[in-house]
């Protein structure tokens, strides 16, 4: 009996081995097809711009330089180019490092090319697959997910660098392929740790009236020029949109909540022009006065402007005009530090606990000395490697945790890193946390997170609510909320508090 099913899958797996070989054969007569047909072409101009396309296209220079390009600009041609660079460094991986190691493949001969076509150096790695193409497809198709204007320029670009591979005589046309194959496959797994925007559940913020603002009578504009990673000051931008708006900018020893609230019945409506830490200030007086809110995208990331779906000016100005606007969500948190020591606090975002509020003060230090991505990254390696459980007491459950976030409103997807929302007004809080009383737990979540197991890992969890309870069993925490940190305290009380703030926002028609 044995012997008949070992005999059966030996002769299974000799037909697929000769499958195998006979469509390699015929893909391999394909191509040297090909590459004779691209040999006879005529002599022109486009064999040197081929040439120099491939070595400006070696180790991914030219897509760093256009990545360099996007990443200056805010909003979603900011987050192309950050995409296709986490694109690039996935189908780098897959085609150089796995690829080209597993299919040992030989170059395409030189006879098979003029003399000037060809190359002056040529590779001696594996033919197969084509590392220039996965990385240009890598970063084109995902440049599209974000913006699809820079992608129709850059499509066109990767389509020249693959064929350039095969005209210079370096690559078959199958190399080619299978490279633009990894490259789009690599581009589509970045969805899997940063969500694309596309394919969440459909918005259902509730639709309301608010003032007409005009030109921005009674309209004061809060602004931070220390915001986003430029700095740059947006005065003037703003003015050109609201001219008659009263400005109130966030400089050094001045207290713009204070201000606002000596004046708050002048307004009619608040903005704020800044990072997620000036919006949610200006949020917390909108709310507490029942004052609709303007927001201007003028931050690093902006997650709260993101996921109102508004990437500039343009996108807010119309809103304004007409009075288009939705109820949103916000939540509080009351921090409590023993007898008569509370305070609450409001976030938009997220607020956590455990290793996020030391990396933020670190950072924060470092930023005096070093540029703010090198502070960011420098605070979370040392918080990282350096980071303490905190036992706590979660809803009445005893627990031992590395961090813990509670966002306002329902991320999706539920990995440990909050993404998007596909509404702001769920009515609920999003908390998410990292065991510690788990051996290797730390290692065990990283290894999840990449492998997207994180639904099933034992060390993280997850779970929806409309409040929630923290306790501090041994000493006191601080609190990170929007980004910015807290006081410390022993009890943590999380509330939602549903569709309290008026956020002007064009709302498209039912």
């Amino acid at each position: 009996m044995i012997g008949r099913i070992a005999r059966g899958l030996f002769a299974t797996a000799r037909r697929v081995v000769d499958r195998t070989r006979r469509s390699y054969l015929r893909v391999g007569r394909v191509d040297a097809k090909l590459v004779r047909r691209s040999g006879e072409l005529p002599p022109s101009g486009f064999d040197a711009f081929f040439r120099r396309l491939g070595r400006l296209a070696d180790h991914s220079k030219l897509w760093f330089a256009i990545a360099a390009l996007l990443v200056a600009r805010e909003g979603a041609t900011r987050r192309a180019g950050l995409r296709g660079l986490a694109a690039i460094g996935g189908a780098s991986f897959s085609a150089s490092l796995v690829g080209k190691r597993l299919f040992p493949r030989r170059r395409p001969a030189a006879e098979l090319l003029p003399v000037p076509r060809r190359m002056t150096r040529r590779p001696r790695s594996s033919s197969f697959p084509s590392g220039h193409s996965a990385s240009a497809f890598a970063f084109a198709s995902a440049a599209v997910m974000e913006h699809k204007g820079v992608g129709a320029l850059v499509l066109p670009l990767a389509a020249a660098v693959g064929y350039s591979r095969v005209h210079t005589g370096v690559h078959w046309p199958s190399d080619v392929a299978a490279g633009a194959a990894i490259g789009v496959a690599a581009s589509l797994a970045t969805r899997h740790w940063w969500p694309h925007g596309t394919g969440l559940p459909e918005r259902r913020e509730p639709a309301v009236d608010a003032v007409e603002l005009g030109e921005g009578e009674g309209l004061a504009v809060v602004v931070n020029p220390s915001s986003g990673a430029e700095s740059v000051d947006r005065t003037h931008e703003i003015l050109a949109r609201w001219p008659k708006a009263d400005i109130i900018r966030v400089d050094p020893g001045v207290d713009v909540i204070t201000t606002l609230e000596e004046r708050i019945g002048d307004y009619r409506a608040l903005a704020a022009a800044g990072g997620d830490g000036t919006v949610t200030r200006v949020a917390d007086l909108a709310v507490r006065h029942g004052l609709p809110l303007v927001v201007v995208p003028a931050g690093t990331l902006d997650h709260f402007a993101r996921d109102l779906g508004i990437e500039g000016l343009a996108d807010i100005a119309d809103a304004t005009q007409v009075g288009s606007a939705i109820r949103v969500d916000v939540a509080d948190v009351l921090v409590e530090n023993g007898p008569g020591a509370r305070q609450r606090l409001r976030f938009i975002n997220t607020a956590s606990i455990g290793g996020y509020p030391e990396m933020v003060r670190l950072r924060e230090k470092l930023e005096t000395t070093h540029p703010r991505w090198l502070a960011a990254a420098f605070a979370m390696i040392r918080v990282l490697r350096h980071a303490r459980p905190v036992p706590i007491l979660l809803d009445d459950s005893r627990r031992l945790v590395w961090m813990l976030f509670v966002g306002n409103g329902s991320y999706q997807p539920k990995g440990f890193g909050a993404a998007r929302r596909p509404t702001m007004a769920s009515g609920l809080l999003d908390v998410r946390y990292l065991r510690a009383d788990l051996p290797y737990s730390r290692a065990r979540f990283v290894l999840a997170a990449l492998t997207g197991t994180l639904r099933t890992s034992h060390v993280y969890r997850h779970y929806d609510a409309t409040r929630t309870d923290i306790r501090i069993l041994a000493g006191r925490e601080r609190i990170a909320a929007d980004g910015e940190v807290g006081p410390p305290g022993r009890r943590f009380t999380f509330h939602t508090r549903p569709g309290v703030l008026t956020v002007y926002r064009v709302v498209p028609p039912a």
